[in-house]
């Protein structure tokens, strides 16, 4: 698909997130590493670990509120409060001492607001797309998402240690330039609002999460995800902090590799892969069986991950960097296309909310290894983390394709009873 061919909705959301990303990608992998040093690692997990729930939480009332009021009008305002909160982020940073109390109120109003605004967001975006298009839409989004993390990362590992306020500053201004956009070129078309059902505003909420509740394919797709994704997440949480504390410096003349250094190598690395080989293998995994595809992928990338959270020697690190996201290159185009396919026109909203409980619960898990991470030996870790990709792995080719799975069962019934 060519890039005057997408939709306008789909051209703005890549253009403000690419730009948003590029910036935010420079700072918040390092939130686990920035709270752990300023107080310490228990402190920063049990934070850490609040604030995806309260995020999740914020999230199921972000489902239900871009169902029911006009989901342009709903990113307005939650991105306007995120320029706000970054921008008090910012200001706490600047005294001798920081206002840590003041930077952790704010990141936490952060999470709620944009929390709150995600769902609407991702709802516009299946909106405006179609199922012939939609894997077309995933691959170009994903590339561009990794690109400017790629760039960010690139940015964070060269400026964190020592230019902490000019990467903040860098991120207030690009959030505040966001709501600005949106309120010039997005269009919100969508009209079949969902209405209010029951007096009670709790109560219709939860009554509006029954049917994707009851959806048991579809809680299959999000709770393996929520598995294979925490994998992921722990680059930026326990092992983040593992090198930074264990990794022996690496000189290259007169460039020392550090701790920290390793992790926006490992990050810069994954994007870069990314970003130039995800047409090519997109091609082909379009030729190949989806359910071989998808199999293969989150086999290579539970292998990865696995090695990388307790390896500790730079050549290590970087090969089964390589490894594990090759298989997610493999993987991640499947699973956004069929997993979108599955949400009802009606309940986009909400759907998307409940589906961004993935994302929650990995941050949940991937926190909470912090401190898991502080009683076990390395290796356990990677045995913990094989453990957790194997178990989202089940759960994700079942919920995929079990109707396919299930049919094939009653064709061969059929077959066997002639």
């Amino acid at each position: 698909m060519k890039w005057k061919e997408l939709p306008r909705n789909i051209k703005v959301r890549m253009i403000t997130s690419f730009f948003n990303r590029a910036v935010s990608s420079a700072v918040m992998p390092f939130m686990a590493l920035f709270f752990a040093q300023e107080l310490n690692k228990i402190w920063a997990g049990l934070f850490l670990i609040s604030t995806v729930v309260i995020g999740f939480m914020i999230n199921l009332v972000g489902g239900y509120i871009s169902d029911r009021f006009p989901r342009k009008k709903v990113l307005m305002i939650t991105s306007w409060l995120n320029a706000l909160f970054f921008l008090i982020m910012t200001i706490s940073l600047f005294p001798t001492n920081k206002v840590i109390v003041l930077f952790a109120l704010a990141y936490v109003g952060f999470i709620i607001t944009s929390s709150l605004g995600r769902p609407a967001m991702h709802a516009i975006i299946i909106d405006s797309t179609t199922p012939e298009n939609r894997k077309a839409v995933y691959t170009l989004d994903y590339w561009l998402v990794n690109l400017s993390m790629a760039i960010g990362a690139a940015i964070g590992g060269l400026l964190y240690l020592n230019h902490q306020k000019e990467l903040f500053i860098m991120l207030t201004c690009t959030s505040t330039m966001i709501p600005i956009a949106y309120g010039i070129w997005l269009q919100d078309k969508f009209t079949n609002q969902l209405h209010k059902k029951h007096k009670n505003v709790l109560v219709d909420l939860i009554s509006n999460y029954k049917v994707a509740f009851k959806d048991v394919a579809f809680v299959k797709v999000v709770a393996g995800s929520t598995f294979i994704f925490a994998a992921e997440f722990s680059l930026n949480s326990y092992i983040g902090i593992r090198l930074a504390e264990t990794f022996e410096a690496v000189r290259i003349g007169s460039f020392e590799i550090v701790g920290v250094r390793m992790l926006s190598i490992l990050n810069i690395e994954n994007m870069l892969l990314v970003v130039c080989f995800t047409f090519i293998i997109n091609r082909f995994t379009d030729k190949m069986n989806k359910k071989n595809a998808l199999i293969t992928g989150l086999i290579l990338y539970g292998i990865g991950y696995a090695t990388v959270t307790s390896s500790n020697t730079w050549y290590m690190l970087v090969l089964f960097n390589l490894i594990a996201t090759i298989g997610e290159l493999i993987y991640s185009p499947i699973r956004n296309a069929k997993q979108a396919n599955m949400i009802p026109s009606d309940k986009r909203g909400s759907y998307s909310a409940f589906s961004n409980l993935s994302f929650s619960g990995a941050d949940l898990i991937a926190r909470a290894s912090i401190i898991i991470g502080a009683f076990l030996i390395p290796t356990m870790m990677s045995v913990y983390i094989g453990i957790i990709v194997m178990v989202g792995t089940v759960l994700i080719y079942t919920g995929l394709f079990a109707k396919n799975i299930k049919v094939n069962n009653l064709v061969n019934k059929g077959v066997s009873g002639d």
